[in-house]
């Protein structure tokens, strides 16, 4: 069974920091690009970073660029967002993605989202 769990949201000051991990597990991780999602309220959902599968190459959205950092763990399955100087206007809910091939099936993959509140 395919899982994608997330942890370390929650309520920050603005510039302040947080961590975003995301446990994986019930596929093969190693061969997955991994990504950070986020949903703000009456938002679409936007792609905020991600990381190729041997991890040696990461994009940003413009708007965290310099300040979030996207990381992977292949033997851990782990990926982490670390996330400085927020702001209020990333306060959203983020969600972890998986999208890579199994199989030659193109699959994707989601957490259930965890909620990011950047508020003084």
């Amino acid at each position: 069974q395919v899982q994608l769990v997330e942890s370390g949201g929650g309520l920050v000051q603005p510039g302040g920091s947080l961590r975003l991990s995301c446990a994986a597990s019930g596929f093969t991780f190693s061969n997955y690009t991994m990504n950070w999602y986020r949903q703000a309220p009456g938002k679409e959902r936007e792609l905020v970073a991600n990381i190729i599968s041997a991890g040696s190459s990461t994009k940003y959205a413009d708007s965290v660029k310099g300040r979030f950092t996207i990381s992977r763990d292949n033997y851990k399955k782990m990926v982490y967002l670390q996330m400085n100087s927020l702001k209020p206007e990333d306060t959203a809910v983020y969600y972890c993605n998986a999208q890579g091939q199994t199989y030659g099936v193109l699959r994707a993959y989601w957490g259930q989202g965890i909620q990011v509140t950047v508020s003084s």
